[in-house]
């Protein structure tokens, strides 16, 4: 069955998100080492989606996450107030000295020939110890919900949170919401929680695989390149590490295992990114709707900051499929603010709808006067 999205009449909200929200420290050019100031950007690779969706194309969005009680969290809380975001929180209390926490991403932008460089303190963090239970799925998909976005990050935090993805995702089955995940493999992230429980690397990569695939067999839109299926769903491609430039054909020569695995698919979406260096990069991006085949332009980006972009083409791409675009008008709108959001620090988008339209039809950079 194609693709159906629910009208936007009598919903509270047109997507609602669940996820980690994060700090994320960013010292710059500057190398960790060296670095004595930060910029923090509120962060989360669920909650991007909900925020670009609210700040930069004008809808309706909630994020269900966990919060603690301390100066952090209300750091947070207030950045989630400003973006229009609707707030879901399990809340809890700081002990004052170990936690729990709010997360921290470690990311500085590199430079040049030196790539940019992430780590994570997620020690003691309250989204992991989110659970089945921690939300009251049915009076909030009362409100109306026309769409629920989680992703492979939150996923991978505990065996719990995988957990309450997917009662949040039968929740939204149920009240007839579409149903989309960012696969966003994270090597790192499994392999720890797999660690916690005694698990070897080997089995980590395969507890991953075996507990996305149950994820995915309930989302109908899937975002996720060529790596994120091999290593998070075990399905058979190419050589990703040593291929530079992911070639549209083979990603999409993929789908058809995609498919046949996961008949429920009713699209796949990806960028398609050549680092040349840390500063430019080619950008496209692809998009199976069903059973149709579309692809972006390419473009040449001057990056300032990458992180955030995947998230960007998410929310243009959702965008436009809620506004009833046509696939590849839909796929543009995703391409182009996905690249405008690697032209401004942080993860989310410093955009308005007019600029995104623009360069989707071919804008250039010359100056608005």
């Amino acid at each position: 069955m194609p693709l159906k999205i629910p009208a936007a009449e009598g919903k509270a909200h047109d997507l609602l998100a669940l996820g980690a929200l994060v700090t994320r420290l960013d010292p710059g050019i500057i190398p960790f080492t060296e670095a004595n100031e930060y910029l923090l950007h509120v962060s989360g690779g669920e909650y991007n989606v909900a925020t670009n969706l609210s700040t930069c194309f004008g809808m309706k969005t909630a994020i269900a996450s966990a919060m603690v009680n301390y100066p952090i969290g209300r750091r947070i809380e207030y950045a989630v107030q400003k973006a229009g975001v609707t707030p879901y929180y399990k809340r809890f209390e700081h002990d004052g000295v170990r936690g729990p926490n709010m997360a921290i991403v470690w990311s500085d932008r590199g430079q040049g020939v030196r790539a940019p460089v992430v780590f994570y303190n997620r020690s003691n963090e309250a989204a992991q110890q989110l659970k089945p239970g921690s939300f009251d799925w049915d009076s909030i998909f009362k409100k109306g919900v026309r769409w629920f976005h989680s992703g492979g990050i939150f996923s991978a935090l505990s065996p719990t949170t995988s957990e309450l993805v997917i009662e949040a995702m039968q929740a939204a089955k149920k009240a007839g919401a579409v149903v989309s995940f960012d696969l966003n493999y994270r090597a790192k992230l499994w392999a720890v929680a797999a660690a916690e429980q005694g698990l070897s690397p080997a089995q980590a990569s395969e507890g991953a695989a075996k507990t996305l695939r149950k994820i995915v067999s309930f989302v109908d839109v899937l975002v996720g390149n060529e790596e994120d299926l091999q290593k998070g769903l075990g399905l058979k491609g190419q050589d990703v590490e040593t291929k530079g430039q992911l070639d549209p054909s083979s990603f999409f020569s993929m789908i058809q295992n995609v498919t046949k695995d996961f008949p429920n698919i009713k699209a796949v979406a990806t960028t398609l990114r050549e680092v040349h260096s840390t500063n430019r990069h080619s950008w496209s991006a692809v998009l199976w709707l069903d059973g149709k085949t579309y692809q972006a332009p390419a473009a040449e980006l001057d990056v300032y900051d990458r992180v955030g972009g995947g998230d960007g083409f998410a929310a243009g791409l959702f965008y436009g499929l809620m506004a009833g675009k046509d696939a590849e008008e839909a796929l543009r709108l995703g391409w182009a603010h996905g690249a405008l959001v690697t032209t401004t620090p942080g993860d989310t988008s410093m955009f308005s709808l007019d600029q995104v339209e623009a360069f989707a039809k071919g804008g250039s950079a010359r100056i608005q006067r």
